[in-house]
């Protein structure tokens, strides 16, 4: 049961991100007026990671498994909401 939830929880935040950077790219932007280039790749890799736990997808290869791992995803997510609310903000 907490498996399941795990996965509801990466599959929901990846698509919350990728829709809400779809919607509105300008949160990538920080303060400075340039693209955070450093923020994208690192969403990229947890929204990656989120579809990837999400779907119920298991990579066979340990690295992988832990690379795209919900605890890997689920931190980088949530850093980068974080970041990316800052950035809308202020």
């Amino acid at each position: 049961m907490r498996g399941h939830l795990l996965r509801r929880l990466s599959l929901a935040l990846a698509i919350g991100v990728s829709v809400a950077l779809t919607i509105y790219p300008k949160a990538a932007i920080g303060a400075s007026g340039i693209p955070s280039h450093g923020l994208l790749a690192l969403l990229l890799w947890g929204v990656a990671a989120g579809f990837v736990h999400g779907v119920g997808f298991e990579p066979r290869a340990a690295l992988w498994r832990i690379a795209f791992g919900p605890w890997v995803a689920l931190p980088i997510m949530t850093l980068g909401v974080i970041a990316l609310v800052r950035n809308i903000l202020g």
